[in-house]
């Protein structure tokens, strides 16, 4: 098994290889510089997001979910209005971007930003957290960061890396079975995607903490939204069964970065 398991591997490292590593943000003050590699164009990838988000915005309208709450919604894009300017630090075209901002009223802690600046925000994360406009520039900030990092694009390409990769694995090793590609496709999704997706959650989380800071929030409050998080959590499980760093982890990586982006911070309030 270890040898077949090692010939999809390489296979997914071929794939790869023809790709050329795009550098997709600067790195900041808090130093996020991983090169990635994309299978799928980046105007693909919008498209199919404008797409979807309209779809979503469409459903939630339907059922008198989207923007219900007028003073919670211009909060909301208020603080958007002072993030999105800020984008410009890490790549120049993010400002142009066609940003939507809106609030779908849901009892699910959640908040979401698709490529291209698609962003909704659910209403139960700010009313069962009760989140301050500091906090609530975190969420929004990290989530933005997602898309500036091109992390949607980044999970596509692989997902369709992974479907090549498990197709030509079948036929070259004679493995025809659903059940042996089912295990395959597990393996690959253990061995390929779980890191990664740790590893764009603290992307987000550090490149949402200067985002935030270069708008004039209180960085602070990145440590305060994760303890937040972690009281309403649960039983959430062990950190290298999940896709997310957890909550402690994380809480320490930004209390580390805090000092570097509070200059920034303070710049924005005096320029106030």
């Amino acid at each position: 098994m270890h040898w077949k398991l090692s010939v999809v591997a390489a296979l997914f490292a071929a794939l790869l290889i023809g790709c050329a590593p795009v550098r997709t943000t600067s790195s900041g003050a808090v130093g996020v510089d991983r090169k990635q590699y994309f299978l799928v164009s980046e105007e693909q990838v919008e498209q199919s997001a404008s797409i979807a988000y309209a779809q979503e915005t469409q459903k939630a309208a339907q059922k008198g979910a989207l923007n219900a709450n007028a003073a919670q919604t211009d909060r909301v894009r208020r603080i958007a209005n002072r993030l999105i300017p800020q984008t410009a630090a890490f790549r120049a075209d993010a400002p142009g971007w066609k940003w939507e901002v809106n609030v779908q009223s849901s009892d699910e802690i959640n908040a979401y930003c698709m490529p291209g600046g698609k962003i909704m925000v659910y209403s139960g994360i700010i009313d069962k957290l009760k989140l301050t406009d500091d906090e609530l520039a975190t969420v929004m900030g990290h989530e933005i960061s997602h898309a500036l990092r091109e992390h949607g694009r980044e999970r596509v390409s692989r997902q369709m890396g992974q479907e090549a990769v498990l197709s030509l694995g079948a036929a070259l090793l004679g493995v025809n079975s659903d059940a042996a590609v089912g295990l395959a496709n597990q393996v690959a999704t253990v061995t390929f995607q779980l890191p990664h997706s740790r590893e764009q959650e603290t992307e987000a989380d550090r490149l949402g903490l200067e985002l935030m800071a270069r708008a004039g929030f209180n960085p602070n409050a990145a440590v305060s939204v994760w303890q937040k998080m972690s009281s309403v959590g649960g039983g959430a499980p062990p950190q290298f069964l999940s896709t997310h760093p957890s909550s402690d982890s994380r809480i320490r990586d930004l209390q580390a970065l805090i000092p570097r982006v509070m200059p920034l911070y303070e710049a924005a309030r005096g320029k106030g």
